[in-house]
């Protein structure tokens, strides 16, 4: 059974459901959620995307990101994933959210509403193959100089998400 997302408009307010490749396919603007993770010493987990993910396999990317299920509260849909992916559960507090639009070499669109979730957890990180190819820790000055170094090794959404995520921890 194929994934379905939540259409949104500019305001996050529900519109409708669409297939999710459809949506993708259509450019059309969904909710999703990204989620940033960091253990005591103030590292950021990262995770490099599986090789075989749709589109921006391989590059890295913050902690866990994702779209909710239809009338799945997004809260909700962050922790869920966060287990799904990388196998625990933290409390996740939301700090803002952003709307973008990237479009892929493969001819995918992605044109979310973005919610944007901050957690720490210290513990055994189980990656999930088929999602995530390999994590590290980072501080957010390293993760910054090297996006600056390497852009192309990172997804398009976490180039917008961590100079916000920056800026509201200041």
């Amino acid at each position: 059974m194929s994934a379905s997302v939540v259409l949104v408009n500019e305001r996050d307010e529900a519109i409708g459901t669409m297939e999710k490749m459809e949506a993708h396919e259509k450019g059309l603007l969904h909710r999703a959620f990204s989620v940033f993770v960091f253990n005591k010493e103030g590292l950021l987990l990262l995770q490099r995307r599986a090789l075989t993910k749709y589109h921006s396999a391989g590059l890295w990317t913050n902690t866990c990101c994702s779209h909710p299920f239809p009338n799945e509260a997004v809260a909700d849909a962050a922790v869920r994933r966060l287990k799904e992916e990388l196998g625990f559960t933290t409390p996740l507090t939301k700090i803002f959210d952003f709307k973008y639009k990237a479009a892929f070499d493969n001819g995918l669109v992605e044109h979310e509403f973005d919610h944007v979730f901050v957690g720490e957890y210290e513990g055994d990180v189980q990656l999930n193959p088929e999602e995530v190819h390999e994590i590290k820790y980072v501080s957010l000055d390293e993760v910054e100089a090297d996006m600056k170094l390497h852009p192309d090794q990172y997804t398009a959404w976490f180039h917008i998400a961590l100079p916000k995520l920056m800026e509201q921890l200041q």
